[in-house]
């Protein structure tokens, strides 16, 4: 175990570097820089631009700059941001960070809550009704993007509110009208906020997983071993959970290295769709005004989540799998 860890951290430098060398090029890449808005204001002295460019290091070579915000990154300074008044990047990225994180549990926990019965349900009973009738609503789900069910879904829960009266939240992280909640009333209420962007979240995930989930286990139900484990009167719950599922799961661990990052990535468009403020919005204004070191500091803090995630798979992996081994 150990040599392995060791290993895979050696591995993990070079990676980690190649990635931000990457990022920083691209960000450099694209024309402007965070200067050029003001460039374009007759009201913006020369003098004001070239105290802000000194301000911000926009006067040192490409590669000055890359490797003054390496070094302090390294040091776990994140830099400052350019467009939030000199604020500190890791300041300014935690609230929103923590919100997408919300999102994404309450996502996860639904997907795999309902995806894993669903898988179960289908490959002991296929193409039965139900399996059908699934098998239709995951193409919907993997087909559909989901900024557009989360269109459908504000429209419909306006109707819903319109006829029945019945408001359920469908902007924000929590109410504006709500004084002093105490903490199991401010948690109900973002509860019921982020219900409907985590059940929009949710529904690919659902879809993917139980289909992959119910072909394997479709798979391992039909190899010779599962047969005469049967034939020999082994018990269901023993058959199912203890051999077929053990060994069907595995692409769904060496995939849960993949959520680490989703946790800090945050959930995409549907945050802008519902007014969500996780880290999506954030990074969008950020792209838009090239304000270098929000954007190289979260993209390096995603690599580095991204690998360690990764890792954990392997770890997982070696322990579900008695065939894989850490040498």
């Amino acid at each position: 175990m150990i040599p392995f860890l060791i290993r895979r951290f050696l591995q993990l430098i070079p990676t980690f570097v190649l990635a931000c060398v990457l990022v920083y090029v691209l960000i450099q890449a694209a024309p402007g820089d965070f200067l050029s808005q003001f460039r374009e204001n007759p009201r913006v002295t020369p003098e004001a631009l070239e105290l802000l460019k000194r301000k911000f290091g926009l006067d040192r070579s490409y590669l000055e700059q890359f490797w003054i915000w390496f070094t302090n990154f390294i040091r776990g300074d994140l830099g400052i941001s350019f467009s939030h008044s000199s604020r500190p990047v890791w300041d300014l990225i935690a609230p929103p960070m923590w919100n997408s994180m919300i999102l994404v549990i309450f996502s996860l926990i639904l997907s795999y809550a309902i995806a894993i019965p669903v898988a179960i349900y289908g490959a002991t009973r296929p193409y039965s009704t139900f399996d059908r009738l699934f098998s239709v609503f995951s193409y919907f789900g993997l087909g559909i993007p989901s900024f557009f069910f989360g269109l459908l879904a504000i429209y419909m829960l306006l109707t819903l509110k319109q006829n029945t009266g019945w408001d359920v939240p469908i902007t924000g992280k929590s109410s504006s009208n709500s004084i002093n909640p105490t903490p199991w009333q401010y948690f109900g209420d973002v509860f019921m906020h982020a219900l409907v962007p985590s059940v929009i979240l949710a529904l690919r995930s659902i879809s993917s997983e139980s289909r992959v989930l119910r072909a394997q286990l479709m798979e391992v139900m039909g190899q010779d071993y599962m047969r005469t484990a049967k034939a020999k009167g082994l018990e269901y719950q023993k058959l199912m959970y203890k051999h077929a599922f053990r060994n069907a799961v595995l692409p769904i661990v060496a995939g849960l290295g993949g959520l680490l990052p989703a946790f800090l990535s945050g959930s995409g468009f549907i945050e802008v769709v519902f007014a969500w403020p996780g880290l999506t919005p954030l990074l969008l204004q950020a792209v838009q005004e090239q304000d270098i070191y929000v954007l190289m500091s979260t993209t390096a803090l995603t690599t580095i989540l991204y690998i360690v995630g990764n890792m954990l798979s392997d770890i997982l992996l070696a322990a579900v799998d008695p065939r894989i081994r850490y040498s």
